[in-house]
């Protein structure tokens, strides 16, 4: 299946002794010991996930330094060492901050091009302990296939220079797994890739699942698409920044599929999850997949996060997260990612809160709802 703009966009956990590791894990003596503190250098660290790593690095001591352009939120840990450049070596300074500094590890989150992302992992090669490169489940080749491991086929770029996503993202999957091999062919046994879907919770500016809870406190008739038996995975940004923490406390390596809830959760408990929080009885009208692909919500239509549960998405929703729990990754329970992602959202200025930025605009789903009233003969 070709990437699709769903794909582009998929984009408190206990410090405990790693019980279990499973084939291409590696992970240090998990003795009880408190973790030394270590020195972590994050590639990015103002965005989503760069400062929730950073927030939660600082709570257990650990020494950060930032590297990146200064342009987005400079503001953000004024307390940090931040070393200012590019990501690209040909462009400005480039990587010239970060020549013959040292660092226990490297958290990369944001290599999307395999030329840049092999420039900072052979600088930093020598003098680095291990290389956390956040990917994406995107670079799996399909997602047909549930319950489908870290084994499963990755996606291939039929040009393996590009440096574009493509009119239709479709060479984003490709991108990132090439990535991931130019950091494992750089630094050989000390990388640690992570493969995230759906990140959520506070500070998400894509408002892809806020949406949701949003749309439901309005009341009314809501189109709730698919079945709710429909799988849907999503991860608390503040679970992946606690656990990429841990991964490198345990110098913990291999790959690793980054998704939650740890059971599998269903579009129908996040509904459900949605009416506690608001504590709204909105009235949700469910409308079939095969009815939602047929008019248009596909990979490209303004639906997020969800997918049809059968076909060429019948596994989008449900990897195999048995490694990365195997490794530590624990989760909060998705009712509280609902209330404080919704929660962050109404925290923002009134001009931010008028133009959410996903979803579906309500003259959209009161045609689809129209639309499926009339095919059932209503």
């Amino acid at each position: 299946m070709t990437p699709s703009r769903r794909q582009f966009l998929q984009f408190s956990l206990a410090a405990a002794a790693l019980t279990a590791c499973g084939p291409g894990m590696r992970a240090a003596s998990g003795d009880g010991r408190p973790a030394s503190k270590k020195k972590i250098l994050v590639l990015g660290g103002t965005g989503f996930l760069g400062p929730a790593f950073v927030t939660a690095a600082q709570a257990r001591g650990h020494t950060l330094t930032l590297f990146n352009r200064g342009k987005t939120r400079p503001e953000l840990f004024p307390d940090v060492e931040k070393l200012h450049g590019d990501r690209d070596p040909n462009k400005d300074e480039g990587l010239k901050a970060l020549e013959g500094r040292a660092f226990d590890a490297v958290i990369d989150t944001s290599g999307y091009y395999p030329r840049i992302v092999r420039a900072s992992a052979e600088l930093l090669a020598p003098n680095v302990g291990q290389y956390i490169f956040i990917s994406s489940v995107s670079a799996y080749a399909k997602n047909d296939t549930p319950h489908a491991d870290e084994s499963a086929a990755t996606a291939t770029l039929a040009d393996p220079n590009v440096e574009t996503m493509g009119k239709n993202y479709e060479n984003y999957g490709g991108l990132k797994r090439a990535c991931e091999e130019a950091t494992e062919k750089a630094l050989p046994g000390r990388v640690t890739v992570v493969r995230p879907g759906y990140i959520v919770g506070p500070e998400d500016r894509t408002d892809r699942y806020v949406y949701f809870p949003l749309r439901y406190e309005k009341g009314g008739e809501m189109l709730a698409p698919g079945s709710p038996a429909d799988p849907l995975q999503i991860i608390d940004v503040r679970d992946l920044a606690e656990w990429l923490v841990l991964l490198v406390e345990r110098n913990t390596t291999g790959i690793f599929n980054a998704v939650g809830p740890e059971k599998p959760w269903t579009m129908g408990e996040m509904f459900a999850a949605c009416k506690e929080v608001t504590g709204k009885d909105t009235k949700l009208i469910w409308v079939p997949g095969e009815f939602l692909l047929k008019n248009g919500e596909d990979g490209e239509g303004a639906l997020p996060i969800w997918a049809p549960a059968f076909g060429a998405y019948a596994g989008m929703h449900l990897r195999s997260n048995a490694r990365a729990v195997r490794a530590g990754l624990r989760f909060r329970s998705p009712v509280i990612t609902t209330r404080d992602a919704l929660a962050w959202f109404k925290s923002q200025p009134e001009e931010r809160r008028d133009k959410p930025r996903a979803g579906l605009p309500p003259e959209r789903e009161a045609e689809l709802l129209t639309l499926w009233a009339r095919a059932q003969g209503g």
